[in-house]
Protein backbone atom coordinates (compact mmCIF):
# COMPACT_ATOMS: atom_id res chain seq x y z
CA UNK A 1 0.00 0.00 0.00
CA UNK A 2 2.67 2.42 0.84
CA UNK A 3 4.72 1.68 -2.90
CA UNK A 4 1.01 3.56 -4.17
CA UNK A 5 1.01 6.40 -2.30
CA UNK A 6 4.29 8.15 -3.51
CA UNK A 7 3.59 7.61 -7.41
CA UNK A 8 -0.24 9.22 -6.55
CA UNK A 9 1.75 12.22 -5.09
CA UNK A 10 3.85 12.21 -8.17
CA UNK A 11 0.78 12.68 -10.49
CA UNK A 12 -0.95 15.25 -8.31
CA UNK A 13 2.28 16.91 -8.96
CA UNK A 14 2.39 16.67 -12.58
CA UNK A 15 -1.61 17.48 -12.56
CA UNK A 16 -1.04 20.44 -10.62
CA UNK A 17 1.95 22.17 -12.46
CA UNK A 18 4.33 21.27 -10.12
CA UNK A 19 2.82 23.70 -7.22
CA UNK A 20 1.94 21.72 -3.80
CA UNK A 21 -0.54 22.56 -2.15
CA UNK A 22 -0.02 23.18 1.41
CA UNK A 23 -2.38 20.30 3.16
CA UNK A 24 -5.99 21.36 4.26
CA UNK A 25 -6.40 21.59 7.90
CA UNK A 26 -9.58 20.68 9.98
CA UNK A 27 -12.22 23.27 8.70
CA UNK A 28 -12.72 26.08 11.42
CA UNK A 29 -16.73 26.19 11.05
CA UNK A 30 -18.54 22.75 12.38
CA UNK A 31 -21.23 23.23 9.57
CA UNK A 32 -18.05 23.41 6.75
CA UNK A 33 -17.04 19.94 7.81
CA UNK A 34 -20.48 18.37 7.09
CA UNK A 35 -20.04 20.21 3.58
CA UNK A 36 -19.27 17.62 0.20
CA UNK A 37 -15.88 18.57 -1.38
CA UNK A 38 -16.38 21.00 -4.18
CA UNK A 39 -19.92 22.11 -2.58
CA UNK A 40 -20.48 25.88 -2.05
CA UNK A 41 -22.85 26.22 1.46
CA UNK A 42 -25.55 27.75 -1.03
CA UNK A 43 -25.47 24.53 -3.04
CA UNK A 44 -25.53 22.25 -0.69
CA UNK A 45 -28.22 23.80 1.19
CA UNK A 46 -30.51 23.57 -2.15
CA UNK A 47 -29.21 19.93 -2.79
CA UNK A 48 -30.44 19.20 1.14
CA UNK A 49 -33.42 21.54 -0.08
CA UNK A 50 -34.34 18.91 -3.00
CA UNK A 51 -33.78 16.03 -1.24
CA UNK A 52 -36.26 16.78 1.56
CA UNK A 53 -39.06 17.75 -1.22
CA UNK A 54 -38.13 14.43 -3.10
CA UNK A 55 -38.88 12.85 0.29
CA UNK A 56 -42.06 14.43 0.91
CA UNK A 57 -43.27 14.10 -2.47
CA UNK A 58 -42.36 10.19 -2.07
CA UNK A 59 -44.00 9.93 1.34
CA UNK A 60 -47.25 11.84 -0.32
CA UNK A 61 -47.82 9.01 -2.72
CA UNK A 62 -47.04 6.04 -0.61
CA UNK A 63 -49.73 7.05 2.05
CA UNK A 64 -52.30 7.75 -1.34
CA UNK A 65 -51.47 4.14 -2.19
CA UNK A 66 -51.83 3.17 1.07
CA UNK A 67 -54.86 4.56 1.68
CA UNK A 68 -56.03 3.65 -1.64
CA UNK A 69 -55.63 -0.04 -0.62
CA UNK A 70 -57.24 0.49 2.70
CA UNK A 71 -60.44 1.91 0.59
CA UNK A 72 -60.80 -1.46 -1.42
CA UNK A 73 -60.64 -3.32 2.10
CA UNK A 74 -62.61 -1.34 3.86
CA UNK A 75 -65.12 -2.17 0.80
CA UNK A 76 -64.52 -6.06 -0.03
CA UNK A 77 -65.42 -5.93 4.28
CA UNK A 78 -68.43 -3.60 3.82
CA UNK A 79 -69.51 -5.79 0.75
CA UNK A 80 -68.89 -9.09 2.34
CA UNK A 81 -70.20 -7.79 5.96
CA UNK A 82 -66.65 -8.37 7.58
CA UNK A 83 -65.27 -6.88 11.09
CA UNK A 84 -63.96 -3.05 10.25
CA UNK A 85 -60.38 -2.54 11.22
CA UNK A 86 -59.57 0.67 12.46
CA UNK A 87 -56.30 1.03 10.97
CA UNK A 88 -57.48 1.18 7.74
CA UNK A 89 -59.98 4.33 8.68
CA UNK A 90 -56.63 5.90 10.16
CA UNK A 91 -54.95 5.16 6.92
CA UNK A 92 -57.73 7.00 5.04
CA UNK A 93 -57.69 10.23 7.48
CA UNK A 94 -53.64 10.16 7.17
CA UNK A 95 -54.51 10.64 3.04
CA UNK A 96 -57.09 13.24 4.10
CA UNK A 97 -60.11 11.16 3.16
CA UNK A 98 -59.89 11.85 -0.75
CA UNK A 99 -58.64 8.79 -2.19
CA UNK A 100 -57.64 8.35 -5.85
CA UNK A 101 -57.79 4.69 -6.82
CA UNK A 102 -55.55 3.36 -9.56
CA UNK A 103 -57.67 2.24 -12.30
CA UNK A 104 -57.02 -1.69 -11.69
CA UNK A 105 -58.41 -1.20 -7.81
CA UNK A 106 -61.27 1.33 -8.95
CA UNK A 107 -62.77 -1.29 -11.54
CA UNK A 108 -62.72 -3.67 -8.33
CA UNK A 109 -65.05 -1.44 -6.16
CA UNK A 110 -68.10 -0.72 -8.27
CA UNK A 111 -69.49 3.72 -7.72
CA UNK A 112 -72.29 4.67 -5.80
CA UNK A 113 -74.98 3.40 -8.00
CA UNK A 114 -73.90 -0.21 -6.91
CA UNK A 115 -74.26 0.52 -3.37
CA UNK A 116 -77.49 2.01 -3.50
CA UNK A 117 -78.80 -1.11 -5.03
CA UNK A 118 -77.87 -3.19 -2.01
CA UNK A 119 -79.25 -0.40 0.37
CA UNK A 120 -82.26 -1.19 -1.52
CA UNK A 121 -82.58 -4.80 -1.15
CA UNK A 122 -82.55 -5.31 -5.04
CA UNK A 123 -79.06 -7.84 -4.77
CA UNK A 124 -78.32 -10.49 -2.59
CA UNK A 125 -80.87 -13.22 -0.74
CA UNK A 126 -83.88 -10.77 -0.98
CA UNK A 127 -83.15 -10.17 -4.78
CA UNK A 128 -86.14 -12.57 -5.71
CA UNK A 129 -88.29 -11.27 -3.68
CA UNK A 130 -87.78 -7.42 -4.82
CA UNK A 131 -88.10 -8.66 -8.59
CA UNK A 132 -91.44 -10.52 -7.59
CA UNK A 133 -92.76 -7.03 -6.75
CA UNK A 134 -92.59 -6.46 -10.46
CA UNK A 135 -94.62 -8.84 -11.90
CA UNK A 136 -98.08 -8.53 -13.16
CA UNK A 137 -99.92 -11.71 -11.58
CA UNK A 138 -103.17 -11.36 -13.22
CA UNK A 139 -101.40 -11.28 -17.19
CA UNK A 140 -99.06 -14.28 -16.02
CA UNK A 141 -102.33 -16.44 -14.71
CA UNK A 142 -104.15 -15.58 -18.14
CA UNK A 143 -100.88 -16.53 -19.95
CA UNK A 144 -100.58 -19.75 -18.11
CA UNK A 145 -103.91 -20.52 -18.53
CA UNK A 146 -103.97 -19.64 -21.95
CA UNK A 147 -101.13 -21.98 -22.63
CA UNK A 148 -102.48 -24.72 -20.92
CA UNK A 149 -105.46 -24.48 -23.30
CA UNK A 150 -103.74 -24.47 -26.51
CA UNK A 151 -101.95 -27.53 -24.89
CA UNK A 152 -105.57 -29.36 -24.55
CA UNK A 153 -106.47 -28.50 -28.03
CA UNK A 154 -103.84 -30.27 -29.51
CA UNK A 155 -103.46 -33.39 -27.51
CA UNK A 156 -106.26 -35.07 -26.91
CA UNK A 157 -105.21 -37.50 -23.93
CA UNK A 158 -105.59 -34.36 -21.73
Amino acid sequence: RAFLIKPKELIQQCLSGGEEEPPKGPPKDAKEASLPIGMSREEFEEYQRQLLEEKIERDKAFAQRKAGRAAVRMHLRNKYRLAQDERDDAQLHVAGGAVELPQELATMVPGEVGEEEEQDGSTGAFAFLSKLRDVDLPALRDQALGSVGEVKEKCALM
